[in-house]
């Protein structure tokens, strides 16, 4: 192995040999140790936090969290490559020619003006692609991550599908169609349903809910994400509050809890 040095100005190629160092006999014992299944969830990790950081709109925060990210990428690539299945030069080569291929409206003879209509463009391209697959069984959902969080996972399989014809005429019928979920599920937890039939339906009204918020335009996971927060906070004032008269939450009472709830509810909307 070539001699590593530290650099003050370090680039991609530093880092990439950073990371063969901390990989290599003469490197960290614990980096030598991960493989691709243990730095999975520390990718994820990253992702998140570079998504929060977003969110917050806090761009020092999110130029390091990008490099964190960078960094994991980095790692698995020094991975791959010393179990000799590919290098993270090749996936950088892989991203290159696939962003050159998906966008000949910008290195091709394709024209398109509007960027809303560039998604249509993607699929074109994406459906070409999966032409020359001779994979009979394969499906066009197939490159949808089975690991992405299920709402976001929900809207991208819908997405596909309506890429390929596969849509209510308006959203008069998907109303129609979370009404007949709604009135399932109801049925399922009435009526004695098991366990599973039970989870079986609610998915059913999830993935129907999503398709609501596809429709107008909005974000079934930013909405959830928003009423989250807004119960954390809403949550952490009826905590002060019991703090404050000296009581313990699991001592009162439902309806005192909900009084206090409705009194913080009130005080936090009046700030906004």
């Amino acid at each position: 192995m070539s001699e590593f040095k530290i650099t003050d100005k370090p680039n991609f190629d530093d880092l990439v040999a950073l990371m063969a160092r901390l990989r290599s006999p003469e490197g960290c014992p614990w980096d030598r140790k991960q493989n691709f299944n243990t730095i999975r969830d520390y990718l994820i990790e990253e992702v998140y936090e570079a998504a929060e950081a977003i969110d917050r709109q806090d761009w020092q925060s999110l130029k390091e969290e990008l490099g964190d990210v960078i960094f994991e990428a980095v790692f698995l690539g020094q991975i791959g490559k010393d179990e000799g299945h590919f290098d993270i030069y090749q996936s950088i080569e892989h991203i290159y020619k696939k962003l050159v291929y998906r966008h000949p409206h910008v290195f091709g003879e394709e024209q398109v003006k509007l960027a809303e209509e560039v998604p249509g463009l993607w699929e074109k391209m994406k459906k070409k692609e999966r032409a020359t697959d001779n994979d009979a069984s394969r499906s066009a959902l197939d490159g949808i991550p089975s690991a992405l969080p299920p709402l976001m996972q929900a809207l991208r399989i819908s997405e596909r599908a309506v890429s390929l014809g596969f849509e209510w005429n308006n959203l008069d019928g998907v109303l129609e169609k979370l009404d007949e979920e709604v009135a399932e599920f109801k049925d399922a937890v009435c009526n004695g349903g098991s366990r599973e039939k039970m989870e079986e339906e609610l998915g059913d009204m999830l993935f129907t809910l999503v398709n609501v918020a596809r429709k107008l335009d909005i974000k079934a996971h930013d909405g959830l994400k928003r009423t989250m927060t807004k119960f954390r906070r809403r949550f952490a004032a009826m905590e002060i509050e019991l703090r404050r008269q000296g009581r313990e939450m699991n001592e009162c009472s439902l309806d005192e809890l909900e009084a206090i709830w409705q009194a913080v509810k009130k005080e936090l909307e009046g700030r906004v």
